[in-house]
């Protein structure tokens, strides 16, 4: 078996990959079904049936919970079993993330818990930090936290106050300093924690026991959602933490923080997919028994469009979200074939991949807030109830696109992370970018093909050649002042994520329907509506983006490159979403 090919983060733009090389849900293998069982059977045994008393907040019920999980292995699957961890491969960590993002706000304590609460100590600790904390945190022993956040110190971590001062016998640093909307704050035993030693102009990371004399946590901060977690302010004052505990090098905190934060947005994004699942699958319930006008309401089409959208996007965003994980799992495997050790290959590895983990952080969390509105309309009134766990989702959505980085700052990273790896020699984007539009008259739209899906993939070639033109045009016109031009960076990063998750979708069905799968007219509906759909928006993006650059008469040109380029196939697009939406009413729960 050939070796599968593996692309750049970003490179997509530039260069593509046959369906074989991409990895699908439904390869899935026995041990990563089973493991997605027992986090599904533990949900529904402790989490579910106590949904309303976790929103109260209590503290030790939330904790109890938590080790529960840990006494069944869920909070050690991304560690190795030399810390008493499963030691499973990313693509099984992301299918325990979805699995458990159906869990509201158990799901943000689990989540914090296992990535941004341990996976520093994992990756950046030494052996005796590992073997003191880690082992105990892959157990449920002790429960983690991370505090980066500060009162003037939100987007822009690295201008955080908190500040850590060696004491005169050099045996302790003084940590002095506050931090906010730390999860798990309230039951936490350990803390990450990220102070400026002396005057250093970055931050340095300290593990922290929250039962240290001086850490004052507050008590829970009352929020629009997941009320259930634990979120609290937390004060050092003189915390005397032992030099031993520094978390890396002086100074690494900063690096530590950005690369946990794009392991947190990629774990999002899978988390997502659960809670998506989850809320389709009481919408189409509810819509399957609520009648009105003598009809139970799911026969009605305007409900048909909206379940049928939900399943759409849900499905799309689930096949970028594997195909980047199985990326991650590759490089993993070829930065230890080449001597890194496991936690730094790890990190390296996802932090490597920042385009498509801010990608699919802001996709997915669009996804969900889109499929959680529906989900309360068509719950209708019921959906503004209470007593209905649609409501709940709606409120615990929101908070997604403020996690991990806000939705604005990472449209941002996409476009600038894309050109600065271009830049650095990763893949030709601005040659390419620069060659096409200096032919923008003689750019026609690759068209002709009569496979189905070569069709589609002309249509996303066609698609890169618009973002390459928008790139290289904002470039251009702007210089050294686009890095201001927010509004255009946004356009061009829209279409970039439209993209991804475009080729993503199509490369899934294709792959499926070569292994023989037999209902495969339904996907590629599926793929009908979004590739048509995403061409709508990209077309739309290009156009607001070329209106804010472009002057005649190449505007013009570039405006008539836009509209040859984002034509597509036409698409019967009510007919198609009633054949998705019929085939959920039918099975009265998501199981595409």
């Amino acid at each position: 078996m050939s070796e599968r090919k593996l692309l750049k983060s970003g490179e997509f733009l530039v260069n593509e990959l046959d369906a074989n090389d991409v990895f699908i849900p439904e390869e899935f293998n026995e041990e990563q079904r089973m493991i997605a069982q027992t986090c599904r059977d533990f949900m529904e045994a402790e989490v579910f049936p106590r949904l309303n008393d976790i929103d109260k907040g209590d503290r030790d019920l939330m904790k109890r919970i938590l080790k529960n999980s840990g006494e069944l292995g869920m909070l050690g699957i991304a560690v190795p079993e030399q810390y008493n961890g499963f030691g499973q491969n990313f693509v099984t960590q992301m299918l325990v993330a979805e699995t458990t993002g159906a869990g509201y706000s158990f799901s943000v304590a689990y989540m914090c818990h296992c990535g941004i609460g341990t996976m520093p100590i994992l990756y950046y600790g030494n052996e005796e930090q590992r073997q003191k904390y880690v082992t105990r945190l892959a157990t449920g022993e002790i429960i983690g936290a991370y505090c980066l956040t500060e009162p003037g110190a939100g987007s822009d971590a690295n201008s955080g106050k908190t500040t850590a001062k060696l004491s005169e016998d050099g045996k302790y640093y003084i940590l002095n300093g506050q931090k906010m909307w730390i999860t798990n704050a309230g039951f936490a035993d350990t803390q990450v924690v990220f102070a400026k030693v002396e005057n250093d102009r970055v931050l340095s990371a300290f593990i922290v026991e929250s039962k240290w004399p001086g850490v004052v946590v507050n008590p829970d901060e009352h929020k629009m959602g997941i009320k259930g977690s634990s979120t609290a302010q937390v004060f050092y004052n003189d915390v005397k933490v032992p030099v031993e505990n520094m978390l890396g090098n002086r100074g690494e905190g900063f690096r530590i923080a950005l690369s946990i934060l794009h392991m947190g947005r990629m774990k999002l994004g899978a988390n997502v997919i659960g809670a998506a699942k989850e809320t389709i699958t009481q919408s189409v319930r509810y819509a399957n028994e609520r009648k009105q006008f003598n009809t139970k309401i799911a026969n009605f089409g305007a409900i048909k469009h909206k379940l049928a959208e939900m399943v759409i996007r849900t499905y799309a965003h689930e096949s970028a979200i594997y195909r980047v994980s199985q990326d991650i799992d590759d490089l993993i495997e070829r930065y230890k074939a080449e001597g890194c050790e496991y936690g730094r290959a790890a990190i390296d590895a996802i932090s490597h991949y920042a385009v498509e983990d801010a990608i699919l952080k802001v996709n997915g969390s669009e996804m969900l807030d889109f499929i959680v509105d529906e989900g309360v309309q068509i719950h209708g009134g019921m959906g503004y109830s209470a007593e209905m766990n649609v409501e709940r989702a709606y409120r615990d959505s929101r908070i997604n696109r403020i996690f991990e980085g806000t939705n604005e700052i990472n449209r941002l990273l996409v476009i600038d992370t894309a050109i600065k790896r271009s830049l650095k020699g990763d893949y030709d984007l601005m040659g390419q970018a620069e060659h096409f539009y200096s032919n923008l008259d003689a750019i026609a739209a690759e068209a002709g093909a009569t496979d189905y899906y070569e069709q589609k993939l002309q249509t996303i070639r066609n698609l890169k050649k618009v973002a390459l033109l928008g790139i290289y045009g904002a470039n251009k016109a702007f210089g050294k002042q686009f890095a201001t031009e927010q509004e255009v960076q946004n356009n061009l990063s829209n279409i970039i994520m439209d993209i991804y998750v475009a080729e993503s979708l199509t490369l899934r069905v294709k792959k499926l329907e070569s292994k023989g799968h037999l209902n495969i007219s339904l996907y590629r509906d599926i793929v009908d509506v979004f590739v048509y759909d995403a061409a709508a928006r990209i077309r739309k993006n290009a156009l607001d983006a070329a209106n804010s650059f472009a002057v005649e008469p190449e505007h013009g040109r570039l405006v008539s490159a836009f509209e040859r380029l984002c034509k597509t196939q036409t698409v019967n697009v009510k007919d198609a979403r009633r054949r998705i939406a019929d085939k959920l009413i039918d099975d009265n729960e998501y199981k595409f």
